[in-house]
């Protein structure tokens, strides 16, 4: 008889472990909310506010830069003074920063509660993932719980605007902040009985030099990111991104020297958590590439209201559901590696479905494909997190997790400018020469820029000229949207190739039932419950 390695096994998560994901859950889904509830709100709030231009831009995209460039910060943070403290403090500034948002009395106002509002947010995501790697020691459990994870993050965009929809049906603007006050009151009772605190009891101070340099790198890149998704390629965009690169090369080099670095580069010397990122990132990228056409797809070709177009992007958090449950049984059987490299294939596919749709397709063509899409993107998400969180020791999760989470918005950053900026392009080339004869020079500028101002300038037009703006418009995005979704079945299938050829000799935690040893070292700093 073998000697049993029952001993050997990983801790399970019992009842309070669970309980304590649906209190990490919702804040989760909240979160990523925030990032789209303002979809709808943009007319009611330019009516009362009457923001410029640019005031609108940054009311929309300043909480998402900020929550992103002080992710690197606040998760190494986590790791100094606990986890679960910085997750509280975040909830509690959260909740303040939607109230104020909520009772805006003007544009610059506004602006500033959404960049605290992202600050805050940038406590709360590396903290419940990496208090989730401290609270699931069994790698079957710890999957399932990245799967909600997972799950509540990317159903928080879809369902953003459609609880922006009701809400806006009944009350205010401001409404939509006042959603997520509930949830954060619910964790600051909960979380201190709930949640584990964890901490690096040998970590030293926080370097602040390295925090501001981690701050100004990120932004730079994202800001540049977003400024050619918006405006196309040009010197603005170009210097922001190379002052960022620069200002990163400058943070590595300075990490390298200190003994005590914001971020240990250590963790990039696991094969597994270097690999595991790439292809997580590269599965975001495509993601994001191509859903950046088809949200315009749905309204400004097929001509849905926003919230009839947010209900046709339902399948696509279908899809997160149905493959967060579907990898929770497949990886048991079957390495992670080839479910990762499977769920790229089955993307690839759906890639393809979406490369075919045009201006009169049938929309269920398109909630196939968007279904199918995040189908085979959910494993990937899943498991590349695990794999990269739980390849850091216990101590350095917090870290781990906000180069994750960074990782993540690099990619959602990246996949919008570089996939945009090729549909983008097919889009204009199409419509130069084909635009009606006798269109206004204003409306012309408009129509070539983007189909949003082809839309809107077809409302100022004759009905004749109007339609046959619209036709050449909305053929000529349609081929953008073709070769936006051709160009990522293209990465999707070469990631899948990488991912099972780099990750399938990696040392990967076993799902098996007869699993003995843990994927990390169980806490050994933890602090009183």
């Amino acid at each position: 008889m073998g000697s049993s390695v029952t001993t050997d096994a990983p801790p399970t998560a019992g009842k309070r472990e669970w309980i304590g994901l649906a209190v990490l859950a919702l804040p989760t889904l909240l979160l990523s909310m925030d990032l789209s509830v303002l979809f709808l709100a943009v007319p009611h709030l330019s009516a009362d506010l009457e923001p410029s231009g640019a005031q609108l831009l940054w009311i929309m995209d300043v909480y998402g830069f900020l929550m992103a460039g002080f992710l690197v910060m606040m998760g190494t943070l986590g790791d100094r003074i606990g986890r679960r403290r910085l997750l509280l403090i975040g909830a509690a500034s959260f909740t303040a920063a939607s109230t104020l948002a909520a009772f805006s009395t003007s544009s610059e106002m506004l602006i500033a509660t959404r960049a605290l509002l992202g600050i805050a947010g940038a406590t709360l995501a590396p903290s419940t993932l990496a208090l989730l790697r401290n609270m699931f020691h069994d790698p079957k459990q710890r999957t399932a719980a990245i799967g909600v994870w997972t799950v509540c993050f990317s159903a928080g965009s879809v369902l953003g605007p459609l609880a922006g929809g009701v809400l806006l049906a009944h009350f205010w603007w401001g409404s939509v902040f006042l959603l997520g006050i509930p949830v954060m009151l619910l964790l600051l009772v909960t979380g201190p009985m709930l949640l584990p605190e964890h901490r690096n009891a040998g970590a030293g101070r926080v370097d602040l030099t390295s925090a501001a340099m981690s701050v100004v790198a990120v932004l730079g890149v994202i800001y540049g990111m977003k400024d050619i998704a918006t405006h196309g390629l040009g010197l603005v965009s170009l210097l922001s991104i190379a002052g960022g690169l620069a200002v990163g090369a400058l943070f590595v080099y300075r990490q390298k020297r200190l003994s005590d670095p914001l971020l240990d580069l250590g963790l990039f010397s696991s094969p597994r958590f270097g690999s595991a990122l790439s292809i997580m990132g590269l599965a975001v990228l495509v993601m994001s590439g191509t859903l950046f056409f088809v949200a315009q797809y749905l309204q400004m070709v097929r001509g849905l209201s926003p919230l009839r177009a947010g209900l046709w992007m339902m399948p696509m958090a279908c899809g997160v559901v149905v493959g967060a449950v579907t990898t929770g049984n497949v990886i048991r059987k079957v390495r992670p590696p080839f479910v990762m490299g499977s769920g790229l294939f089955v993307a690839c596919g759906a890639f393809v479905l979406l490369s075919r749709m045009e201006t009169d397709s049938p929309v269920g063509l398109f909630a196939a494909g968007v279904f199918c899409m995040s189908l085979g993107v959910a494993p990937v998400m899943i498991l590349g997190l695990e794999l990269a969180v739980g390849s850091a020791p216990p101590e350095r999760a917090g870290a781990a997790s906000s180069v994750a989470e960074t990782i993540q918005e690099f990619a959602l950053g990246l996949g919008v400018a570089a996939i945009g900026s090729v549909g983008t392009a097919v889009y204009r080339g199409q419509v130069d020469g084909a635009l009606p004869q006798g269109l206004p020079p204003g409306a012309a500028r408009a129509a070539q820029d983007t189909i949003g101002g082809a839309v809107h300038a077809a409302t100022e037009l004759s009905h004749a000229t109007s339609e046959a703006l619209l036709d050449v418009t909305r053929a000529a995005f349609t081929q953008g949207l073709q070769t936006a979704a051709t160009t990522c079945a293209v990465l999707a299938a070469i990631g899948a190739l990488v991912t099972i050829t780099v990750l399938r000799n990696a040392a990967l935690p076993k799902h098996d039932e007869e699993a003995g040893a843990p994927a990390a070292p169980a806490p050994s700093t933890n602090a009183p419950s």
